[in-house]
C-alpha cells in the first residue's frame, strides 16, 4: 500500500489532486521538465538553473553533483509539488492508503461523498 495526499482547490471548483508519497522515478529521470509538466514553475526554474550551473564545474564534480541533485529531486519531487499547490491556496485535506491512484480516488470519494460532484464535473469536461 502507498500513501497519497489529497489536495483540494481553494474555491472547490476543481477535482482533488492526489500526490503519491515516496520516490518518483520520472522526477529523477526528467528533473525540471517533470516539475514544469506539473506546473511547478518556480521549483522547476530553480532546479533548471542549478543543473545548468553544475555543468560549469569540472567533470567529476559536475557529474556527481548533477546525479546527487537528480536523486534529491526523485525523493522530494512530490514535496515540491505539494509546496507549489500550497502556494496557490490548495489545502491538504486527506491522506489515503491505496495501491494506485484510481483506488486512492475511490477511497477518497467513499470517505468524502461531497467531493463526488467535483470529480464527476472534471471527468465530463
Amino acid at each position: 500500500m502507498r500513501s497519497w495526499t489529497v489536495h483540494l482547490a481553494p474555491a472547490d471548483v476543481k477535482a482533488p489532486i492526489l500526490i503519491r508519497e515516496g520516490f518518483s522515478f520520472w522526477a529523477f529521470l526528467f528533473g525540471p521538465f517533470w516539475l514544469f509538466r506539473h506546473r511547478a514553475w518556480i521549483a522547476g526554474g530553480v532546479v533548471l538553473l542549478v543543473l545548468i550551473s553544475v555543468n560549469f564545474l569540472d567533470d567529476p564534480w559536475g557529474i556527481a553533483l548533477a546525479l546527487a541533485f537528480h536523486l534529491l529531486l526523485g525523493f522530494h519531487g512530490g514535496d515540491l509539488r505539494r509546496w507549489t499547490l500550497r502556494r496557490r491556496g490548495w489545502k491538504l485535506a486527506h491522506v489515503v492508503q491505496a495501491r494506485d491512484s484510481d483506488s486512492a480516488m475511490v477511497r477518497l470519494l467513499q470517505a468524502e461523498p461531497g467531493l463526488v460532484p467535483l470529480y464527476a464535473a472534471e471527468l465530463t469536461g
